[in-house]
């Protein structure tokens, strides 16, 4: 099997097109590739695979072997590795996803995709949509018990759940101690993703995430995206927001009519073939 290795601001990927995956369950497969001490190591699989309604349909399996709706950053690399494989001729075309439709523009630079920005769609606020086990239009500013102590939480569904805890500091964040504990917190029926957030400017913020069935990585962009989306809503920046993550920023776009534009860059690592059974 043919396998490429991408990452988008170090949260990484093994790509690669079956022709026959549509159906396929790719637990193992998954759980053996990403480890990264007996395996490649990523934080998910993203697949091609046929779609009857869009030009491509893009499958994200996480680390666990779970399989996930959406994946930010996933699907800049996905869009990267779809025109740079030949796999679309187009400069802009159409993803299947979990989470619906998701339109990739990318920018290209003596034939090799430099930068791409992905139309993310509209985010839904009610906790029934998130979903969240409470009663509310808009989840802004939720105190939940975590381990006897209180945290405040904003949620938002953004082709996953994400929810969002501010703090002064994001060097303090207690992604991997508080972190899993509120992804399987009882409040949110399908486990939820995490992002802590320091605000810099109204332009500028930071984030770290820990993310449902992969864990603390390097970079989310669906979290980016929702992160920017509450710090709007909340007042706290504008509609364009720069988001700083470990190994560089993607800028979102939050526009009046509610769509999400996430631009951002997507890297090959490296190119290989395993046997798999």
């Amino acid at each position: 099997m043919k396998l490429t290795k991408m990452h988008g601001l170090g949260n990484d990927f093994i790509l690669f097109a079956d022709p026959k995956g549509t159906e396929k369950d790719y637990t193992d497969l998954a759980i053996h590739l990403c480890d990264r001490r007996t395996g490649i190591g990523a934080d998910g699989l993203a697949i091609l695979v046929p779609s009857k309604t869009c030009d491509v349909r893009m499958r994200i399996i996480n680390s666990d072997g779970s399989e996930a709706e959406m994946c930010g950053n996933a699907i800049r690399c996905f869009a990267k590795y779809a025109y740079e494989h030949g796999e679309t001729t187009k400069e802009t075309f159409t993803i299947e996803t979990l989470a619906g439709v998701m339109k990739p523009t990318l920018t290209i630079e003596n034939g090799i995709v430099t930068k791409v920005t992905v139309d993310m769609g509209k985010p839904f606020f009610k906790s029934q949509d998130i979903p969240m086990n409470v009663d509310m239009d808009k989840v802004i500013d939720v105190d939940l018990n975590v381990n006897g102590e209180t945290v405040t939480v904003s949620s938002v569904l953004l082709g996953v759940p994400h929810t969002e805890v501010y703090i002064d500091d994001i060097t303090k964040a207690p992604v991997t101690t508080q972190g899993p504990i509120l992804e399987k917190h009882d409040v949110f029926p399908a486990n939820t993703n995490v992002n802590y957030i320091e605000v810099v400017n109204d332009k500028h913020i930071k984030v770290r995430t820990w993310e449902r069935g992969a864990g603390a990585t390097l970079a989310c962009g669906t979290g980016s995206c929702a992160s920017a989306v509450m710090s709007f809503e909340k007042g706290l920046t504008g509609r364009e927001v720069d988001v700083e993550l470990y190994l560089g920023t993607l800028h979102i776009s939050y526009l009046e009519d509610g769509t999400v534009l996430m631009t951002g860059p997507a890297e090959e690592v490296f190119e290989t073939e395993l046997p798999i059974d």
